[in-house]
């Protein structure tokens, strides 16, 4: 094991390089695209339960098959497979966004309101921030789903981590798979604890989580 360090020591370095940024951007997009439809859905349970309903379906195609789908459509490489991880990546942050907007105190959001705020300087002011922890939580199950699925993009060269694992499975080398896995694996935990500092320095002060409250 030591030696499929030593020895792919620089191509290590370039595919977990593709393997990170083909993952933080799929997550980018899923945040951009989440995010704000999450708050808007907060605002209609009706269409709420139709869009989370789609995105669950989505959800339940195999990765791999959503993959191949986008090969008509966009071809292969790196285009395509960020496409498709960011879709993956949609439902935990609608999900956990809509869950945080609902959780917010109706009092709360009535006080912005009675100060003189529109519903927009609401939303902004004190229901996204009061909401942040739980969104943040979406936004962090997200990124390490979208970096373990990231190894299926190997298979429409798009690169990554996901090169040593099926090269290793194609050649009988277990040193690749298990090189391969534990780099995703530390990766994605990596990703995990930067993002837990990052939800720590958006939550507002005052405001944290306990036994899955916010207080």
């Amino acid at each position: 094991m030591i030696s499929f360090f030593t020895e792919n020591s620089s191509e290590i370095l370039l595919k977990t390089w593709e393997h990170f940024y083909i993952s933080m951007i799929a997550l980018f997009l899923g945040v951009v695209v989440a995010v704000p439809v999450g708050i808007l859905l907060s605002k209609s349970k009706y269409t709420a339960k139709i869009v989370l309903s789609i995105t669950s379906v989505l959800q339940t195609v195999p990765s791999l098959a959503l993959l191949a789908v986008m090969i008509p459509f966009l071809g292969v490489g790196k285009v395509p497979a960020i496409i498709a991880l960011c879709i993956y990546s949609l439902l935990p942050i609608l999900n956990n966004t809509f869950i945080g907007m609902q959780s917010v105190n109706e009092n709360t959001k009535g006080a912005g309101i009675a100060m003189g705020m529109t519903s927009f300087q609401s939303i902004l002011l004190v229901e996204l921030p009061l909401a942040i922890p739980v969104i943040m939580s979406g936004i962090r199950l997200s990124a390490v789903y979208v970096i373990s699925w990231a190894t299926l993009a190997s298979y429409i060269g798009a690169g990554g981590l996901g090169d040593f694992i099926f090269n290793g499975l194609n050649l009988y080398q277990t040193e690749l798979i298990v090189g391969g896995a534990i780099i995703v694996t530390l990766l994605a935990l990596l990703a995990d604890f930067l993002l837990s500092k990052l939800e720590k320095w958006v939550t507002p002060k005052g405001l944290k989580i306990e036994g899955g409250r916010t207080s």
